[in-house]
């Protein structure tokens, strides 16, 4: 493999094991300082809500400081925000915690662009595989940020707090290997003035960048619903910590592990199949979760969530690369982002509610919805690119 395909296959792998532990005890932590019982994924929503907000600031970044700087600048801002959770968990204060993984957001943003980046690292024929390959570092968040999770749990006085502190470390790592990889120069890169290309609305308005939105955006957004709900729904169960974070290990590989392969699939059957698929197995993870509510009835729903998602992203994110110039990538990407982020926000936060008052139950038949519109939006694209019938 590219050795800086590689090292940025390890920075994802870094970001991953930080989502994974935000995952895994952002909403017990909420659970136990929020007021009411259904602002509890409200330091979830927090992470995802401040990834919309800085969508458009971290285009501006990259596009001003080119990517290794505005990577690391992402990852300084990770080590900040994670030393403030733990402050926020020892001094037991909830608004400082949805304070700081607000503040946690910007890395979030900027370390989504990692999947991009990779693109500009290999040749064009290479690109779906680039983007898998990046994407298939979560593998190491799989393994490590569940782990790192109940490892850390109790390693200082206060729970939780020593969680925090092992992300400052685990964001430190990640800039160390990040300073490694040099990138080509952005079009454009260095200019204070108005970006070039076409205005930002005409590009989102293409319809094939609206439906890889709405692959991006849904997928993550059913998956944020779920698994964020996940450690809340299983410790009312009566389920063990411990079972929720091999849960969330299973999830997160069956998030990554397909990443292997998902770029060849998508380049024999192409990207829109593969989508469909993605779409499938999301309806599969609702039927199996409303199965029953053992241990393993989490971990299967989970684990197909988790390559349902796998499908949706990285086709969403390969049909859209068709839809932008070079000049115009770094706002198109962001603006792809942001819908990303945005529907995390809503889902992070319907999630606690929907968890704490609906239970379970609720929550996977409230995610029926959103994934019908995604299939009428992917049969919408494929009648648009049906050649009109020739006259006789």
């Amino acid at each position: 493999m590219n050795p800086r395909l590689f090292l940025l296959l390890l920075c994802q792998g870094l970001f991953l094991v930080n989502n994974v532990v935000f995952m895994a005890i952002n909403g017990l932590v909420g659970l136990s300082l929020a007021p009411t019982a259904w602002m509890a994924t409200l330091p979830i929503t927090g992470y995802v809500l401040g990834g919309a907000l800085s969508t458009a600031l971290v285009a501006r970044h990259q596009r001003r400081f080119g990517r290794r700087r505005a990577f690391q600048l992402g990852l300084l801002v990770a080590m900040v925000s994670a030393a403030v959770c733990a402050v926020a968990v020892t001094v037991q204060s909830f608004a400082l915690l949805v304070l700081a993984t607000m503040l946690a957001g910007y890395y979030n943003a900027n370390a989504s662009l990692y999947r991009f980046a990779a693109l500009e690292l290999v040749p064009e024929s290479a690109k779906e595989r680039a983007i898998s390959w990046v994407l298939a570092g979560g593998i190491i968040g799989a393994v490590v940020g569940p782990n790192l999770a109940a490892v850390s749990r109790n390693a200082l006085p206060q729970p939780f707090a020593g969680a925090y502190l092992a992300l400052v470390v685990v964001a430190l790592l990640s800039l160390l290997l990040m300073s490694c990889i040099p990138f080509p120069a952005l079009p454009g890169q260095g200019s204070k003035g108005p970006a070039a290309g076409r205005p930002l609305g005409q590009i989102v308005r293409q319809p094939v960048f609206i439906v890889a939105a709405a692959g991006c955006a849904i997928g993550y957004g059913v998956m944020n619903l779920l698994m964020a709900a996940t450690p809340i729904a299983m410790a009312q169960c009566g389920h063990p910590f411990a079972a929720a974070a091999l849960v969330l290990e299973w999830h997160v590989l069956g998030m990554y592990l397909p990443s292997f392969f998902t770029g060849r699939l998508i380049k024999r059957f192409g990207v829109l199949p593969i989508m469909a698929c993605g779409l499938l197995l999301n309806i599969g993870c609702v039927a199996f979760a409303l199965s029953g509510q053992d241990v393993m009835h989490f971990l299967g729903a989970l684990v197909v969530l988790g390559v349902g998602w796998n499908f949706l992203y990285i086709g969403g994110s390969t049909l859209a690369t068709g839809t932008w110039a070079p000049e115009e990538k770094t706002r198109a990407q962001a603006a792809l982002d942001f819908c990303v982020y945005a529907t995390m926000t809503i889902t992070s936060f319907s999630s606690g509610a929907l968890v704490t008052t609906g239970g379970w139950t609720a929550m996977n038949l409230g995610s029926i919805l959103p994934l019908t519109l995604l299939g009428a939006a992917m049969v919408w694209l494929v009648r648009m690119r049906r050649p009109a019938p020739q006259p006789a």
